[in-house]
């Protein structure tokens, strides 16, 4: 069967790539997400397992169409009800990138008249809608001359974990958060440090990876709602990745804030999610905090954009005492900071090593790689950047 998974734009080769780890063949990267196929199996672990995936729609059929009455045709032949229960309520959720129709929520509505005149033809009645919580819901792509028709296998998106959260203004999606881990390097033999952690969604998902977690243990999915559903497969697959979560980490994680606000949304997050153990958070200054005992590791953090001007101003002055605090305290390290402030490193005032394009939802933004090294053996010398 073939499938599709959407990530947030940027992070089709990190997905591909953690989709062929998972058993996805055929896979191909496009812009907005990654084409695999597989069987039932592979799209419950790349459910189950993936950290950058937002959701794993099932394809339907593909066909050409230059109106509304086309997309309709198509729909209506398909067996609808050899997929899902009359019972299940259902909605239709429509994507398009350079289609010619005029109304797309005609169309969307063209399609959920398809569904239920297919289910009238076969059953005699028809399901209903839900546009909040359907239990089915059925996506439909429109390129300028093609429509393809999908069933999401997900249900929720995949970066909803599961987990209760407490949460602080402008929190990273789960799913894009990490992928920044991943692109940082750090790895779970060394020490992560978040200065400026909010409600905690770097520290929460690094101690799913250094604890070999799978992300999506503590929710369910769309496919368990299917006609195809297999539960023993299911079940094989889900108790597998419980048996190998790890008792403990190998190197400390870190976080901080100045808001008191932020360090107890993280707390309570990590509380909720029974991480609590794994992960500290204090309340603190990342311009005066310096980092735990040991080998160095990885800082990373997503600093405030400053979108007002008040605040760039602010960050403006704020910048350049961070960079000296960096090369003060933190030489060794590796140190990340993902932003849509893309005056960061000159007004850190250090040189990246480098720059990773990714977006924040329509937020254009970078990762900054600092590599903090010690300038020199002159006593009192004090670290500095450097590039590659």
């Amino acid at each position: 069967m073939k499938f599709f998974a959407i990530c947030p734009r940027g992070l089709e080769p990190l997905l591909a790539d953690e989709l062929t780890a998972l058993g996805g063949e055929d896979v191909a990267p496009t812009h907005g997400g990654v084409f695999f196929s597989g069987e039932w199996a592979t799209c419950y672990r790349a459910n189950l397992e993936s950290r950058l995936a937002t959701r794993i729609l099932w394809h339907i059929v593909k066909g050409p169409y230059t109106s509304e009455e086309d997309v309709y045709r198509l729909a209506v032949r398909q067996l609808w009800p050899n997929h899902f229960a009359v019972s299940s309520t259902i909605r239709v959720v429509t994507t398009a990138i350079k289609s010619p129709l005029k109304s797309l929520d005609f169309v969307t509505l063209r399609v959920k008249d398809a569904v239920c005149d297919r289910f009238r033809e076969d059953l005699g009645e028809r399901p209903n809608v839900d546009t909040r919580h359907p239990d089915v819901s059925i996506h439909l792509f429109l390129s300028e001359r093609e429509c393809t028709l999908y069933l999401d296998t997900s249900g929720q998106p995949l970066w909803q974990r599961g987990f209760r959260r407490a949460s602080v203004e402008a929190p990273l999606k789960e799913n894009l958060a990490a992928a920044i881990l991943k692109l940082s390097g750090w790895q779970p033999e060394q020490p992560l440090v978040d200065p400026m952690c909010g409600s905690g969604t770097f520290l929460l998902e690094a101690v799913q990876i250094a604890l070999d977690r799978a992300p999506g243990l503590d929710r369910h999915f769309g496919f368990e709602r299917l006609r195809s559903f297999q539960a023993l497969e299911w079940a094989t697959l889900r108790s597998a990745a419980e048996a190998r979560v790890k008792k403990s980490l190998p190197a400390a994680i870190c976080g901080y804030d100045l808001d008191e606000r932020a360090v107890r949304a993280a707390r309570r997050n990590l509380q909720e999610a029974g991480f609590a153990e794994f992960a500290t958070v204090d309340h603190g200054n990342v311009l005066e905090i310096e980092p735990p005992a040991g080998a160095p590791g990885v800082l990373l953090a997503n600093p405030p954009y400053g979108e007002r001007i008040g605040e760039q101003e602010e960050l403006a002055a704020f910048y350049p005492q961070l960079g000296s605090a960096l090369k003060r305290h933190w030489a060794g390290w590796h140190c990340l900071f993902f932003t849509a402030d893309l005056r960061l490193p000159k007004l850190i005032r250090l040189q990246p090593s480098r720059k990773t394009p990714l977006y924040n939802g329509p937020l254009e933004c970078r990762l900054f790689r600092f590599e903090m090294v010690a300038g020199s053996n002159r006593k009192g010398a004090a670290p500095t950047a450097s590039g590659d």
